[in-house]
């Protein structure tokens, strides 16, 4: 390989790095986040929602904006912003500001994201030099999601939290020049137009409900405030819509839907974010506050859950090969629910301990190594080639969005399950929702005993846990019911698989 595509696919590779950290290595430091910069459980969730919500926002406008304007200048712009945003996260004073720089953070790691397929397809044109450069932009990406735990885990404990966002200002840099010198340009002749009615839309839809699940106990569910902004999902979310079906270019085409791989493949897609990868946001919590861990202790946990997700996509790959997809996914998030329930019984039997909850962490590990890549490739495989594009689009949306609603959700239901165990042993006099709330962003108080929060805090991870495992149960049946009738392999597919 010559030395421009080399420099390519390492800025690619680096930028995805940078991409996987940032969703994954926040967790291990929120505990710390809500010391020291005396955050609630509120704020907790919007530092990790903001990322999200800001890479939902913009991955339809910067892959259109790409596809007119270079992918180049995409791609280095994201980069910049990315490394600046970093900055400004780590020498944030207040959670507030850390939340704002968080969004502007996923907005330029959305806009890295989307240029990074369109830059390796356009610059590996060759099968085999395109392969082992998917193959490593696949695997440092895993790695930043994979590691992320225990790298911010080891950075809170041995030097500051703060680099757990300023380490990206560095990488940003690299990455940049890289990407300077290695990427050629390329542009889509015949792109079209940004759909700013349907962005608009379906951000404000989310926002909107993400805000009555974050807020609604605040405000009171059936206050006016609160249905005013359910009101306004409502209304947005039909907006979004009518907008995409009058359109001439709209950023969500319809009609991929009828089709069933794509559709049972989606909903495969939004159920990993019913389940793992929200609950990724929460473990470090588990393991420090209900099992007494320190960070560094706590990211090596979270590798149970995470090491397999690594491993398993290779076996998934030839399952799905022989099997076809519309197995694999619902059998891999049967598995993902099947490794929630473990460590749901866990805290039922009043076992804390690591060896009772790490089991179903790597089954619920292998499960999403099962679906995660899986649906990646079916999504893709069940258009024509000329919609991949749109198809990718659309479902790394449904996955944001849905973790997005879902990090909110739990949340919600970890702090209710804390409540109703509290409720039970605190003193009459206490705000019992303040007090949940603390408790549940792994926060003491001295109103009640280090082991009676530490009881309210299991039970509440274990009606967090419930709730994953019965999700991904649903959505597997959903998914195997959408795929429809199993057919048999075509016999190229079964010779290949062999």
């Amino acid at each position: 390989m010559s030395p421009k595509p080399t420099k390519a696919l390492a800025a690619v590779c680096l930028s995805s790095l940078m991409f996987g950290l940032e969703i994954s290595s926040v967790p291990a430091a929120l505990p710390t986040l809500q010391a020291v910069l005396d955050a609630d459980f509120g704020a907790l969730q919007w530092i990790m929602n903001a990322y999200t919500l800001a890479v939902t926002a913009v991955l339809m406008a910067t892959g259109a904006l790409a596809d007119r304007f270079g992918r180049k200048r995409i791609f280095l712009g994201g980069i910049i912003a990315f490394g600046l945003s970093s900055l400004v996260c780590g020498l944030a004073r207040d959670a507030q500001l850390l939340i704002v720089a968080r969004f502007l953070q996923g907005a330029s790691g959305g806009a890295m994201l989307i240029c990074q397929v369109a830059i390796l397809s356009h610059q590996f044109r060759d099968g085999r030099d395109r392969s082992h450069a998917f193959g490593w932009w696949g695997v440092i990406f895993g790695i930043g999601l994979g590691f992320g735990p225990i790298i911010g885990g080891a950075i809170v404990s041995l030097a500051d939290w703060r680099w757990v966002f300023l380490v990206h200002g560095p990488l940003a840099l690299a990455t940049l020049v890289l990407g300077a010198d290695g990427v050629t340009e390329s542009r889509d002749p015949i792109a079209q137009r940004l759909d700013l009615a349907g962005i608009i839309t379906l951000s404000i839809s989310v926002f909107c409900l993400v805000y009555f699940i974050t807020q609604g106990p605040h405000l009171g569910f059936g206050s006016p405030t609160a249905i005013l902004f359910v009101g306004a999902a409502v209304v947005a979310f039909a907006a979004f819509i009518g907008v995409e079906r009058s359109s001439k270019h709209p950023m969500f085409d319809a009609s991929v839907f009828a089709v069933r791989d794509f559709s049972g493949a989606l909903l495969g897609s939004a159920a990993m974010n019913f389940s793992f990868w929200p609950f990724m946001i929460y473990l470090p919590i588990y393991f420090q506050a209900a099992l007494g861990y320190d960070s560094v202790q706590a990211g090596a946990a979270l590798l149970a859950y995470t090491l397999p997700t690594l491993a398993v996509p290779p076996l998934a790959e030839r399952l799905a090969l022989r099997y076809r997809s519309g197995l694999v996914i619902p059998a891999g998030l049967f598995v993902i629910g099947l490794g929630f329930i473990l460590m749901f019984l866990a805290t039922r039997v009043g076992a804390a301990a690591e060896l009772a909850v790490l089991p179903g962490c790597m089954l619920a590990g292998v499960g999403l190594g099962l679906t995660n890549t899986t649906v990646t490739n079916a999504t893709t495989n069940a258009v024509t080639s000329d919609r991949a594009g749109m198809a990718s689009g659309i479902d790394m949306s449904a996955r944001m969005i849905s973790l997005a609603i879902n990090i909110a959700l739990m949340g919600a239901i970890l702090v209710s399950g804390v409540q109703s165990s509290l409720s039970l042993a605190a003193p009459a006099s206490a705000d019992i929702r303040a007090l949940a709330e603390r408790v549940a962003a792994g926060a003491g108080s001295d109103q009640i005993s280090p082991a009676i929060a530490r009881q309210a805090l299991v039970h509440g991870f274990g009606w967090t846990m419930l709730y994953g495992g019965l999700a991904a149960w649903i959505l597997a049946a959903a998914s195997r019911l959408t795929f429809g009738p199993a057919l048999a392999a075509r016999p190229e597919k079964r010779q290949a698989a062999r």
